[in-house]
């Protein structure tokens, strides 16, 4: 068993996120503690054979890209480390410095090139910007054109003042926000333009039963069938949720 939904985090990477001023992540009480020997613990007791690892929400970006940039590199080479110290066990999606596209397309080429990443993961939006965004098209060519494997994870919306009303946002928004990812990738056509690109969505709970609903606004059968043919990461948490 494969687990492509298990997160990790380095002192740094929560220190740069607590400098931002994320210190109750996306809601939650606190950062959970982190190190490889207790994921491996879990994975043993859990029967996972490899974690594909990532950084959870919220990401890399934190209204700097060159920031963002520079986060990006370090959490990518730390989870290459890891892969190569435990290559039985861990492998990792890259984290990419977006809504910085030109950073991002720089980060592909290392992470695959140089790091030999088994994909990337993508945030639901980054700040603010949905992935059907205009100015991402060079991303999806690029990701297209190595057959890429995409994690796409939720994060915060951008209105979440509003809506969250103080609750944590992945009790809730977590799944509203990842069902608008994609059917943003599917009516803007993402889905069927980048056909070699390999989807797996996190918290994707709401998108089964979205599909023949948009489908009945939209006068077509297509998006019920590009949402079942994605693959989902199903579960939460930090570590060790297992993808179906």
């Amino acid at each position: 068993m494969i687990d492509l939904h298990a997160h990790f985090l380095l002192p740094e990477y929560v220190a740069a996120a607590e400098r931002a001023g994320h210190l109750r992540p996306d809601g939650m009480p606190g950062w959970p503690k982190w190190s490889v020997r207790e994921h491996l613990d879990v994975m043993d007791a859990a029967g996972i054979e490899k974690a594909v690892l990532s950084v959870p929400s919220p990401g890399v970006y934190f209204g700097d890209d060159f920031r963002a940039q520079v986060l990006a590199r370090r959490v990518n080479e730390a989870a290459a480390e890891l892969a190569r110290e435990h290559p039985d066990r861990f492998g990792f999606f890259a984290s990419l410095p977006l809504p910085d596209v030109e950073g991002a397309l720089v980060e592909v080429d290392y992470a695959y090139d140089v790091l030999h990443a088994d994909g990337v993961a993508l945030l639901s939006n980054a700040g603010g910007m949905y992935p059907g965004e205009p100015s991402w098209e060079p991303l999806w060519r690029a990701l297209n054109a190595r057959s890429a494997m995409v994690l796409l994870h939720p994060t915060s919306p951008p209105q979440w003042r509003q809506v969250a009303l103080d609750r944590p946002r992945p009790m809730i928004e977590f799944p509203f926000d990842t069902a608008r990812a994609v059917t943003d990738l599917a009516l803007t056509g993402v889905l069927t333009r980048y056909p070699d690109i390999r989807f797996v969505v996190a918290h994707g709970d709401l998108l089964p039963v979205l599909g023949e609903r948009i489908d009945s606004f939209q006068g077509t059968s297509s998006v019920a069938t590009q949402l079942k043919n994605l693959s989902y990461a199903v579960g939460s948490g930090y570590c060790c949720t297992v993808a179906a």
